[in-house]
């Protein structure tokens, strides 16, 4: 087998370079559109005591030796995240941060271990203003790029067209045929019933296992069914997703099953995640267990809770916030298949 160039061969760096351009032009244009909304820009710690808490994000341990040759645990983070909400907790009304962040277990063509995460969020604003910053967004790294469609793979959408919004129970029932609302409980600290989505599942000819869970028989349908349909012309808003897969976010005031959650597709490509922000210490703790207690069972491991986040989300004023993977945001606007083609330095095979 023939062994792939470097990427820093000068063949393969003259390929990549457009992309690279285009990169720093959107970079350029989203920093002065955000300062222009009077936004502060952040630069966001990335040791940290706790990566998240989340259960399928993985993080890169490391140690970090005292003085004394102490040794405590340390995460790079996935999300600046939590640094973020400290910020909002200190006063800070508009904030911004191009992050750099680290996921381990995750590589391919829309994945990389080191990644930037361009996040923002926006005290006393409801969760919908992010929508309409989203569309804004893409249509600025369109032009910034160049082009007027973001392409991925021959799948395109057009920035000038306001994206879709559809809510997870509708996407279920329209692209699944499954009833999802119905197997929701009202209280928010009350399990799914699975095996009331078993047998929807089953009955639509999906496969269930016996040791599948709520979350798993969820997770199969939306990478299956839903997600490969979603922003295929326009992009596509995702949102009220149940409360049991938002854990930072808090519940409609409409709907106590389902929460102020959406994330933002283009190409059938997941782009962003935003939530209208838990404020609440107790039930942030209670949900962080949760997944914590999730990830024990998938993957036989737990992360610390960061106790610092969560004494300062007692002082945190409402707010919405998003993260969005600009990365694959420059991969759509600049017509790039593989994310290493828009980093500048990638990680070597």
């Amino acid at each position: 087998m023939t062994r792939a160039s470097p990427w820093w061969s000068k063949d393969v760096h003259e390929d990549r370079r457009p992309f690279l351009l285009a990169r720093g032009r959107i970079k350029t244009a989203i920093r002065n559109w955000f300062e222009a909304r009077g936004f502060t820009e952040t630069e966001c710690a990335a040791l940290q005591v706790s990566p998240g808490n989340e259960a399928h994000l993985h993080a890169f341990e490391t140690r970090q030796l005292g003085p004394d040759l102490a040794a405590a645990t340390r995460y790079l983070h996935t999300s600046p995240e939590f640094s973020m909400k400290k910020l909002l907790a200190a006063g800070e009304e508009r904030i911004f941060d191009f992050a750099r962040v680290w996921r381990n277990r995750e590589r391919g063509a829309l994945h990389h271990p080191e990644f930037t995460l361009l996040e923002w969020y926006r005290a006393r604003a409801p969760y919908e203003t992010l929508m309409e910053d989203c569309a804004a967004l893409l249509a600025l790294a369109c032009a910034a790029a160049g082009t007027d469609r973001l392409v991925y793979r021959g799948i395109e959408a057009d920035p000038a067209v306001p994206p879709d919004r559809v809510t997870v129970a509708a996407a279920f029932r329209d692209l699944a045929g499954l009833d999802l609302l119905a197997t929701l409980a009202p209280d928010p600290a009350a399990a799914p019933d699975r095996d009331g989505l078993a047998q929807q599942a089953e009955a639509a000819g999906y496969r269930v296992a016996a040791d599948d869970s709520w979350t798993d028989i969820y997770s199969r349908v939306l990478a299956e069914r839903i997600e490969p349909a979603l922003g295929r012309g326009r992009a596509t808003i995702l949102c009220e997703y149940p409360v049991c897969e938002a854990a930072l976010s808090r519940p409609t005031a409409h709907d106590p099953r389902v929460a102020e959650r959406f994330e933002l597709y283009a190409c059938g490509v997941e782009l962003a995640n935003a939530f209208g922000e838990l404020t609440d210490p107790a039930e942030q703790r209670r949900r962080f267990g949760l997944e914590m207690d999730e990830k024990q069972r998938v993957y036989g491991e737990r992360y610390p809770l960061d106790e610092d986040f969560l004494a300062a989300l007692a002082h945190m004023p409402p707010a919405s916030g998003i993260a969005l993977g600009f990365d694959r945001l420059v991969m759509l606007a600049a017509g790039a298949s593989r994310i290493v083609q828009v980093v500048w330095t990638p990680l070597a095979p």
